[in-house]
């Protein structure tokens, strides 16, 4: 397994079906980014854009994503930022970290709709 640093842009209309290790494409037309996992497993990553999915950054040159690219569910469980094209590493979460990370997500989504009541 080769660990990606940095990822070449892909603009495209549809995505392929065979994805390319060092690749991320973007479709603009369907909201999507999509990327082999940065570690090396071979999984396909599909990011949707979207204010509540990623947001998508792109200065003319380069693009970023937020937030990070957290692939739990694949055995790798790598955990990486997109931030200029460049992958920068994360530690591995376990699973009691992200169990907090998903609770503040609900609370603060759930703060945000009790204050647009008041």
């Amino acid at each position: 397994m080769r660990r990606q640093q940095r990822l070449e842009l892909v603009f495209t209309e549809f995505l392929p079906d065979k994805l390319t290790d060092g690749k991320l494409y973007i479709s603009m037309q369907y909201a999507t980014a999509s990327h082999k996992c940065c570690c090396g497993c071979g999984y396909d990553v599909v990011t949707p854009i979207s204010p509540k999915d990623w947001q998508l950054t792109f200065d003319g040159r380069s693009i970023s994503l937020k937030p990070s690219i957290g692939n739990w569910s694949y055995p790798c469980r790598s955990h990486y930022w997109i931030q200029q094209n460049r992958v920068v590493w994360c530690d591995p979460v376990d699973q009691a970290d992200r169990s907090v990370t998903r609770y503040r997500g609900r609370w603060s989504r759930l703060k945000g709709w009790l204050a647009s009541w008041r």
